[in-house]
């Protein structure tokens, strides 16, 4: 072997080891980004703890909300008009023919109305007023026992005879002396 090809070979030898270590280095700079990642990219990608919604102060004593002063005039029109309004629903419901559940809610509300405007009277006129809340009392029993609406025309017109007879009976000109 001469001496130009045992220098060419050392080169090659030279250059061959040099490449490998540049290909090893790479190869483990590649493997540690890969392992460390990017920061951006990883951020992207990871589920975010949930942040604690802000803590809600607990009440410890309640506080009674007395509402806007009414007058005994007003509060009794009030609830005469909320009964009338829930004994139109039930007529309606009853005409309908509704589900159970949405008779029994407007029977009940609008008997819930009338026990209000029965507070506000004076004794002698709650006597007068004890019949018609009984016969309210009555048509919500025969509603809740009528699974299947299978008497819905006679419970319509006892409801339309209480709303008739409380018209005639109890609105307010008639009563506002009988106010307590």
């Amino acid at each position: 072997m001469n001496k130009k090809s045992k220098i060419k070979n050392q080169k090659t030898k030279y250059f061959r080891s040099l490449f490998s270590g540049l290909c090893i280095l790479t190869s483990v700079a590649c493997l540690l980004f890969s392992a460390v990642g990017c920061e951006a990219f990883t951020r992207k990608f990871t589920r975010k703890s949930k942040k604690p919604e802000a803590t809600v102060e607990m009440v410890l004593t309640p506080q009674e909300y007395k509402g806007p002063d009414m007058t005994k005039e007003e509060l009794y029109r009030q609830h005469y008009l909320y009964w009338s309004s829930w004994q139109d629903e039930l007529i309606n419901a009853l005409t309908q023919k509704a589900s159970l559940k949405k008779k029994v809610d407007c029977a009940s509300e609008a008997l819930k109305n009338l026990v209000n405007m029965k507070m506000m009277l004076v004794t002698d006129a709650q006597k007068n007023f004890d019949l018609e809340i009984v016969k309210l009392n009555d048509l919500l029993a025969d509603i809740k026992s009528d699974v299947y609406g299978a008497n819905d025309s006679r419970n319509l017109q006892v409801a339309q005879r209480i709303k008739s007879s409380m018209h005639k009976g109890f609105i307010y000109p008639k009563i506002r002396n009988y106010l307590k």
